[in-house]
């Protein structure tokens, strides 16, 4: 969105949340003379009130920290003022230091807390008008999700950019845009020992939300034995085909974290698949399946894979984002694998 634009649409969205307060009136908008782009003059009983207004192209909570900061010394010089930040959407953490720096925020959704004198109005909730920008979706993406996986698997280690990139094997521009996300969320900390995460569970929690599914071809198969005993004789199977395999899902949970119940197995596997199949005795069926093979886009699914009992296993984190995809018992098993197995390692 172009500045012009987004500060016209501003003062749009400010003036809405302003007027559904019976008591208080606009008296009027105009340009700041000096830092800040606009003040509203508003009157609230026998009081006239000035709102001194900076917006933002970014709603996300470093950069509404340091507007807060540089709000913080104009107001100084301007008593009995108020300080309102406004972006085109404001995030929840975004909303948080906002309140922390006891400044106003407004946002393009309809969103907002404005809180001077004996005016109060708050309102939350409403969706982001903005979804599916590139900088949040790329994070998500393969190259730049192995990054994501390096992390994950050790919040409180520092890491050393070229260290990480060699982790991850990936460039150091991939390395780069991710932490300037995650620094911009406030989700990561950086500093002379190197950058680590400050906020694993929210990254987490939005990486599920945007996990794309499509980066897997799931294929289903009927095992007459049962699926405990098609997730048993995998990896034989694959030793003697080639390829690689791990559980996931709740085939995965469950030797993690025993809770659940399930009737289908799932695992990851390249190579061979119609051999592995053939081995395994599966017939591949259109419903009915007790086991699922998901064939990955990329091999980044197994990194920090391990094995339970002879059997491979996708790492904590990779059963985390499968199980979170599947409604109801899915979402329950993510969350106990989460609280009892990812959470303690952190």
């Amino acid at each position: 969105m172009k500045p012009v634009n987004l500060k016209t649409r501003s003062k749009g969205a400010l003036r809405r949340c302003l007027e559904g307060i019976p008591f208080l009136r606009v008296v009027g908008i105009t340009a700041a003379t000096e830092g800040a782009d606009f003040i509203v003059r508003v009157r609230a009983k026998d009081r006239t009130w000035r709102l001194l207004v900076e917006v933002k192209p970014s709603g996300q909570p470093r950069s509404l920290r340091e507007a807060a900061g540089e709000m913080r010394a104009w107001l100084a010089a301007r008593p009995g003022a108020y300080g309102v930040l406004v972006a085109p959407y404001v995030s929840p953490d975004g909303a948080r230091a906002c309140q922390e720096a006891g400044l106003g925020y407004a946002d393009l959704a309809g969103n907002c807390r404005l809180g001077f004198g004996t005016v109060f109005v708050e309102k939350q909730g409403r969706p982001n008008p903005f979804p599916a920008r590139r900088g949040l979706l790329s994070i998500y993406r393969p190259k730049a999700a192995m990054i994501l996986r390096a992390l994950l698997a050790d919040p409180k280690r520092r890491w050393k950019m070229q260290g990480l990139a060699a982790e991850a094997r990936v460039s150091l521009g991939h390395v780069a845009n991710v932490k300037r996300a995650l620094l911009e969320r406030e989700w990561a900390v950086a500093g002379p020992e190197g950058v680590r995460l400050a906020r694993p569970d929210a990254l987490l929690a939005e990486w599920a939300e945007n996990y794309d599914l499509r980066q897997r071809e799931a294929r289903d198969y009927y095992c007459l034995d049962g699926p405990a005993e098609a997730e048993a004789r995998l990896p034989a199977a694959v030793g003697r085909r080639g390829g690689r395999a791990a559980l996931t899902g709740f085939s995965a949970a469950v030797r993690m974290a025993p809770f659940v119940r399930y009737q289908r197995a799932m695992a990851y596997l390249t190579g061979d698949e119609e051999a592995v199949a053939r081995d395994l005795e599966l017939k591949k069926v259109d419903s009915g399946a007790n086991v699922t093979l998901l064939i990955p886009a990329d091999e980044g699914v197994f990194y920090g894979a391990i094995e339970i009992e002879g059997v491979p296993v996708v790492s904590p984190i990779q059963a985390y984002l499968d199980l979170a995809t599947v409604r109801g018992r899915g979402e329950e098993a993510a969350q106990a694998l989460l609280d009892k197995v990812i959470r303690p390692n952190w």
